[in-house]
């Protein structure tokens, strides 16, 4: 600050009127101070700050420019010349300038945030220009010109705000999953865990093990003596039982939680010609559709990949085969088999044998696959007579559907949306889910550990259990965590979050 103070100081003494070195001082030196002194600007080589656009790239309304750092007061104090820091964390319309060149950038909002109280800790700025390219690509440069100011990196305000104990870990993961989220529930999900509800579970199991690592420790210490009251093991031993129960009851949500995150795997499936949508070349032969086509879809706000198989008959060919194998290796991964079968054709060997096949290997018959559910699905209930009686005694729950009318199709969407919620988990009621695979990796870790405790004969070693355990919940919040795995986390932030 002072030594830019000293070069306004030396321009001055250089006017060659007194006229305007009178003016100089009286009008535009005090200026200058106060903007310097309010921007607690530091040297250049102080600290680094980063700048990026943080609204997405293309014309928009309203384009976001933020920095982070301790310079950022500085670069708008530069970019704003001569006026004064805005009020903190109040919007102000200001003009923004080359500092180069002195030439008009746009007019824009300014919102100044001095750290800690910001998103990364540091002193931030937030600067909302008009969105056009031209605009944005001007501020950028200003920004670049400014001493001790860089481009930002991926993830790396986000990194910083982890840095500066804003955000722990699991916190840091729900943003980026809130980010990317598509569908309701991964909404909802992941801003659960940016609240922080993910994290403190996790915190308290650490800080349980944390307390009966430090009663056992004592005991190891001062178990001879009477200090120490009566049952102290034995409160550990309880404590460390009930911490089991939770832990294997979360982990046994895990897969539900990584299928909300990544997406539910809905196979549709029945004997050709079941269904009446065209979503590929099809003709009324049966078997012309060969091959396993797949989408990504919002289905009823759960992420969901919809995979519609070939119809299941023995081929005559050695295609159809093949498109046949496909489709039941579809089915061995589904989560969910949605079974469509013609409402008036069921009772012929196609159908039957569909029936044999799909509906009495999954879940509900077959313990081995306990974890996959079916939805059957009669369709074309448009051509069964008015007041026709039951159409298969021994036929399994099932919903009529007509593809041409309609009639059904909402009845067949809430069952969807129930099903999905057995399959998913749902993020609105209960504990927070298990997305990530590095959660469940040092949860299970924390599991064994605990069943190393339970089986030490030596006090020095049940210690030594409980504080590996401990290790591996602190390491979910962040506390002991690698670069490597930092650098794996935030690699997936766009730049300028």
């Amino acid at each position: 600050m002072w030594h830019e103070l000293w070069t306004l100081a030396a321009r001055a003494a250089r006017v060659p009127r007194r006229a305007h070195l009178d003016h100089f001082v009286a009008t535009e030196l005090p200026i200058r101070l106060c903007t310097f002194q309010r921007s607690r600007a530091p040297a250049p080589n102080s600290g680094t700050t980063i700048f990026a656009l943080s609204s997405g790239q293309g014309r928009c309304g309203i384009a976001v420019i933020r920095t982070s750092g301790p310079a950022s007061g500085y670069a708008l104090g530069i970019l704003t010349a001569p006026r004064d820091l805005p009020p903190a964390r109040k919007a102000s319309l200001r003009l923004l300038s080359d500092p180069r060149s002195g030439e008009p950038l746009d007019r824009a909002l300014v919102l100044w945030f001095p750290g800690p109280q910001s998103f990364t800790g540091e002193d931030c700025v937030e600067f909302h220009v008009h969105g056009g390219p031209a605009v944005v690509s001007g501020v950028l440069q200003a920004l670049g010109s400014v001493p001790g100011l860089r481009p930002a990196e991926a993830g790396e305000f986000t990194r910083r705000a982890f840095t500066h104990g804003k955000l722990n870990l699991t916190e840091v993961e729900g943003l980026a999953d809130l980010i990317h989220a598509e569908t309701e529930a991964q909404r909802r999900q992941a801003l659960r865990q940016l609240d922080g509800e993910l994290g403190h579970l996790y915190g308290g199991w650490a800080e349980t093990l944390t307390k009966a690592l430090a009663h056992v420790e004592a005991y190891i210490d001062f178990g001879e003596d009477d200090n120490l009251e009566e049952g102290v093991l034995e409160q550990v031993d309880s404590e460390v039982q009930a911490l089991e129960v939770a832990l294997r009851t979360h982990l046994g949500d895990a897969r539900r939680g990584q299928r909300l995150r990544s997406g539910a795997h809905v196979v549709v499936t029945g004997p050709p010609n079941a269904g009446r949508k065209p979503v590929s070349i099809v003709s009324p032969e049966p078997g012309t559709t060969r091959d396993v086509l797949e989408t990504p879809v919002d289905l009823a706000g759960f992420p969901v990949l919809l995979s519609d198989t070939a119809g299941l008959r023995e081929g005559v060919g050695p295609v159809e085969q093949e498109g046949v194998r496909r489709a039941l290796e579809r089915l061995e991964q589904a989560d969910l088999i949605l079974a469509m079968l013609d409402a008036c054709d069921l009772a012929s060997p196609s159908s039957r044998n569909f029936l044999d096949m799909v509906v009495a290997s999954t879940g509900a018959q077959n313990p081995s696959k306990s974890s996959q559910r079916l939805l059957l699905v009669l369709n074309k209930s448009d051509l069964l007579p008015p007041g026709s009686p039951s159409l298969i005694p021994d036929l399994p729950p099932h919903l009529l559907l007509s593809c041409l009318t309609g009639e059904g199709l909402d009845r067949l969407l809430e069952m969807l949306r129930k099903e999905l919620v057995a399959v998913c988990g749902d993020p609105s009621t209960g504990p927070p889910l298990l997305t990530r695979a590095r959660h469940q990796h040092h949860l299970q870790g924390c599991l064994n550990s605990l069943s190393h405790y339970k089986e030490s004969k030596d006090l020095a070693l049940a210690a030594e259990a409980l504080r590996v355990a401990r290790g591996h919940l602190t390491r979910l919040t962040g506390g002991g965590g690698t670069e490597e795995i930092l650098n794996i986390i935030f690699r997936d932030f766009c730049v300028g979050k």
